[in-house]
């Protein structure tokens, strides 16, 4: 099985602990965007997962980050340029240009951006393109885009099917298109269309399984069982040129799964080139020649108090980030707040809850103020220095006091999940890998998840997996509204707006 889009930080595991748990449920091949990491440490990033992910039974191909950093309406940890991607080019694992997010800069004819895309020519360029269609649509594919994985209705996707587009159908752990976009997959069109999981929770990942999950799932929903495999196998291995695999066939890669059923798809016996990798659901010890030891990189956020989330009542109504469950598309919903002496205050009974987000690379010292709807918090924080894409650190709250307790935790720690009431914090994640993952294997990791997890329960917070809603809520490239560090950004305009209406 090969997962044709997986961002490998998402499961907070670093490629060497990721791998066993992937061939244990099957998996042989991913490709793996790590736009995450670069956007943190850069080139250093890069490097460092396609060395931890050398030798390992299962093979982790890479995209070049594409969008590093993903806007200029955020304040990432590092950019890279033509310059720099062309160093990757030639690297064997590296397949193609990864989801080219500025799809705007695309359109504009930006300089920079069609460097890129030149430099990527005749390879895997992946699209990255939500509501976009029509004329902006074909410009987009012109450009050389040729899959898309933010498609999330039928006529969007029949569009982007039509214009030539391989649509890379995403259920992961926040965003969910498979029910929704599977009624278009037919025994004639279904070579055009892959499964994937895009951003994969840990706790998913050890309670429900990998791709394994999904065509077990796709054939619930009444895809032919060989279809379904088809789209996890041969369809993502042709995509992205990989020739040697994809099939069980003479000259073809030894990589095999043996499947109880096809209706449970649980892998009995799982082979990478010809040896035996996993038995019943556990992975066999693998050598490795020698353990990698990750970059340190800290975290240069300033000491806050609470009069840092202060925020200043500036005008009647105000714009309000709403959550949709299941979904990193928000809503933009115009509200009153709550406020008192001149301040706004967080309405636990309307559900209006302060959000922020520190900036962490560059020691600026600045926070984006917002408000949100759809955490539920009765009171204290949730605090995250994973916060898509430039992964600031992002915090929601009830008072200043706990926000603040929750954000220097993070700032100690070197970068993690934190939930937090007073100055009490109640349970915490240590990220200490670019704020973004663990050392520690998924058992442990997810252990220490299901802490703040339970932290968040106790404190109101309703959401089935509230740090990864909270960590979409600063990515200024999906619809509607988001928060960044310099402020509030209307997505569709691509251009920050006031706070307050």
């Amino acid at each position: 099985l090969m997962d044709g889009h997986m961002h490998v930080e998402s499961t907070m595991l670093i490629p060497s602990r990721l791998a066993p748990s992937l061939v244990a449920r099957g998996t042989t091949a991913i490709v793996s965007d790590p736009h995450e990491i670069a956007n943190v440490m850069g080139l250093e990033g890069m490097h460092f997962m396609l060395r931890d992910s050398e030798t390992l039974p299962v093979d982790i191909f890479f995209m070049a980050p594409s969008c590093v950093p993903a806007t200029s309406l955020e304040t990432s940890g590092a950019a890279l340029g033509p310059g720099e991607l062309a160093s990757l080019v030639k690297e064997p694992r590296v397949l193609g240009l990864a989801e080219m997010v500025n799809y705007p800069g695309v359109l504009a004819g930006d300089n920079t951006v069609i460097e890129k895309l030149l430099l990527f020519r005749g390879r895997v360029i992946d699209g990255h393109a939500p509501f976009v269609s029509g004329h902006d649509l074909q410009a987009y594919c012109c450009a050389g885009a040729r899959s898309d994985h933010e498609t999330s209705n039928l006529k969007e996707a029949l569009e982007k099917l039509q214009a030539g587009m391989r649509i890379m159908i995403r259920e992961g752990t926040s965003a969910k298109n498979l029910e929704a976009l599977l009624p278009l997959v037919t025994q004639k069109n279904s070579r055009r269309f892959c499964l994937v999981t895009d951003d994969l929770h840990a706790e998913d990942l050890l309670r429900r399984g990998h791709l394994d999950d999904l065509i077990g799932k796709a054939v619930r929903l009444g895809l032919d069982p060989l279809t379904a495999l088809q789209m996890v196998t041969l369809n993502p291995a042709e995509f992205f040129g990989l020739h040697d695999r994809g099939a069980v066939a003479p000259g073809y890669r030894a990589d095999l799964v043996v499947m109880e059923n096809l209706k449970t798809f649980s892998a009995e016996r799982v082979y990478k080139d010809g040896r035996l990798a996993a038995h019943e659901g556990k992975a066999l010890p693998f050598p490795r020649t020698k353990e990698e030891q990750p970059p340190s990189w800290p975290i240069k956020t300033p000491a806050l108090s609470p009069e840092n989330f202060r925020i200043r009542k500036q005008g009647t109504q105000a714009r309000v980030i709403e959550v949709i469950p299941g979904q990193i598309l928000t809503k933009t919903r115009i509200q009153e707040p709550a406020s008192l002496d001149g301040w706004i205050c967080s309405d636990v009974r309307s559900d209006i809850l302060k959000l922020v987000v520190v900036e962490r690379h560059r020691g600026t010292g600045r926070i984006g103020h917002g408000l949100v709807h759809g955490f539920g918090l009765g009171s204290g924080a949730l605090a995250s220095s994973v916060a898509h894409d430039s992964h600031s650190i992002i915090a929601v709250g009830v008072e200043d006091l706990d926000l603040c307790t929750a954000i220097e935790e993070i700032r100690r720690m070197g970068g993690g999940l934190v939930a937090a009431k007073g100055e009490k914090v109640l349970a915490k994640v240590p990220l200490e890998i670019g704020g973004l993952m663990s050392k520690e294997p998924l058992e442990t990791l997810c252990a220490q998840l299901r802490g703040v997890s339970r932290a968040a329960k106790t404190l109101g917070c309703h959401l089935p997996e509230p740090f990864m809603a909270l960590s979409f809520l600063s990515l200024p490239v999906i619809p509607e509204l988001k928060l960044t560090d310099r402020g509030l950004v209307d997505v569709q305009a691509f251009a920050e707006v006031p706070l307050f209406v």
